[in-house]
């Protein structure tokens, strides 16, 4: 009996499609979203939201530590998030012309 081993170019040889957790990232992306734009602290900040394999990873610019704290709950608060990046980063103050 000979059993083949496959190819690295066979489909066999490749894990399953990842289809099913693409399309969970991109849902989990769009609940965090939608609470970062409904939430008064969060909703006018320039914050960035990728998922990647269930972990939120937060990017951009807020106003003040407050809306980075409240972003970063707002993602955790998502049911199916399994971790939170937030690499939200302070925006600096303007200097008076």
């Amino acid at each position: 009996m000979v059993i083949s081993w496959p190819q690295p170019d066979d489909p066999r040889f490749h894990p399953a499609d990842d289809a099913p957790l693409q399309n969970e990232d991109l849902r989990l992306a769009a609940l965090v979203a939608q609470r970062l734009c409904v939430d008064w602290t969060t909703r006018r900040q320039q914050i960035a939201v990728a998922v990647q394999n269930r972990v939120v990873i937060l990017s951009g610019t807020v106003a003040s530590p407050e809306a980075r704290q409240v972003a970063g709950d707002l993602a955790w608060d998502v049911p199916g998030v399994f971790d939170v990046c937030n690499l939200l980063r302070l925006a600096r103050p303007r200097r008076a012309a």
